[in-house]
């Protein structure tokens, strides 16, 4: 599969319709994915990045359906990730000695990977590549989220070929975002950037505020995955701008595990007063062993107020819980507030244990969390009642 996007400009990249983890097992990928590579045609041909290695031989058996190998002049590597760079070493067996274009850390990643000695060119923010009617123009976005990430600005097509930026895990045939389902599009653009882009979220604000500052004109954003963005791109961009500047929503959500309900009967007693005290507030409870722990991210991404709960385990919290909180402490979530809660039977400690841990994420805990004694009975729910409302008017 191909199509053109310009008359310069065709995708020459691969729909994964079966992808559903990413990154090992570290990203849920429901929607697929597409790997996406440009091929840019001027008075010069330039290949802007690859596709996974297990779609290597169907990526270069279908390029040669496009063009002649021999014409492609330069390779722009974005980034050395394997699901962008993966059909490298295969092409590069056919076309060998044709200049790799990367930044300078994006060749030692590819070295890394690939402990090939190819014919690179080390690029920064500002170089140029001359190519006929148009310019590339190179941006260095590092930590955007890898330190060798970059994107790439075509003029006269005023494309921003922006590699993982302003992506999404999402497999469409359609492939631009006004053909695709809207409320899909939105969901996955905002999970990918909760659970990949939060921790850089100032590098995102500079960049993104660098890359303005040069008023180049838009008129499509080529992402390396999912759809592009064609109908008013800057959309994603201003987007990019609300979620990094700590973003929130009028959301509380409640994170727990529980052995027998009683963490589970509690949470619902919380959410009761929180609701109570607050009949406009979105409350969300999920379960961290039977919910996605990415669309758990997504959630805390988007809410004002977490609560953490979990039933005590050998002096100990579960391990789902324990997970989602590994996962946040790095995602480093700014401007929540917190609190914990808990059943137990004989020590208790997971309250506190949890409270620590979202105090050492950067959560603001605003009251002390709360146990109950085996299964809750009414006078036991009657407080986590009473819990929920007081958390709920600490945001008033």
């Amino acid at each position: 599969m191909s199509f053109k996007m310009t008359d310069k400009v065709t995708w020459v990249g691969k729909i994964d319709w079966e992808l559903r983890r990413f990154h090992g097992d570290e990203y849920s990928t429901d929607k697929g994915t597409s790997y996406n590579s440009y091929l840019v045609r001027d008075k010069k041909t330039v290949l802007i990045d690859t596709v996974w290695e297990p779609y290597a031989h169907e990526f270069i058996a279908n390029l040669k359906k496009e063009i002649d190998l021999k014409e492609i002049d330069y390779i722009i590597a974005q980034h050395g990730e394997s699901d962008h760079s993966g059909a490298l070493p295969l092409l590069l067996k056919e076309i060998p000695g044709t200049p790799v274009y990367c930044t300078k850390n994006g060749r030692k990643i590819l070295e890394g990977h690939y402990h090939e000695d190819w014919n690179f060119v080390e690029v920064k923010t500002g170089d140029t590549l001359e190519i006929g009617d148009s310019t590339l123009t190179f941006v260095e976005a590092r930590m955007l989220h890898w330190p060798d990430s970059m994107m790439t600005y075509m003029s006269g097509d005023n494309i921003l070929f922006s590699n993982d930026a302003f992506g999404q895990h999402y497999a469409s045939e359609f492939m631009y975002n006004d053909k695709v389902d809207q409320c899909e599009l939105y969901v996955e653009a905002l999970k990918y950037y909760a659970n990949i882009l939060t921790p850089f979220s100032k590098l995102v604000t500079m960049k993104i505020n660098e890359v303005l500052s040069f008023n180049l004109p838009l008129s499509m954003i080529a992402t390396s995955h999912g759809i592009i963005w064609r109908d008013d791109p800057a959309q994603i961009v201003h987007k990019y701008l609300e979620w990094a500047n700590d973003y929130q929503e009028n959301q509380i959500s409640l994170v727990y595990d529980s052995m027998w309900h009683g963490t589970r009967r509690m949470a619902e007693a919380i959410a009761e007063g929180i609701r109570e005290e607050d009949p406009e507030v979105t409350v969300k409870l999920f379960n961290a062993a039977i919910t996605d722990k990415n669309d758990i991210i997504a959630e805390i991404f988007k809410s004002k107020g977490v609560l953490f709960g979990s039933s005590t385990v050998n002096k100990s919290i579960q391990h789902a819980v324990g997970g989602i909180l590994d996962m946040i402490r790095g995602l480093d979530f700014k401007n929540k507030k917190a609190s914990s809660f808990g059943s137990y039977g004989w020590s208790g400690e997971s309250v506190q244990i949890l409270s620590d841990r979202l105090e050492a994420s950067g959560f603001e805990i605003v009251q002390p969390g709360i146990k109950a004694l085996w299964n809750p009975d009414q006078s036991a729910k009657a407080e986590c009642f009473e819990f929920g409302k007081s958390f709920a008017k600490s945001f008033k």
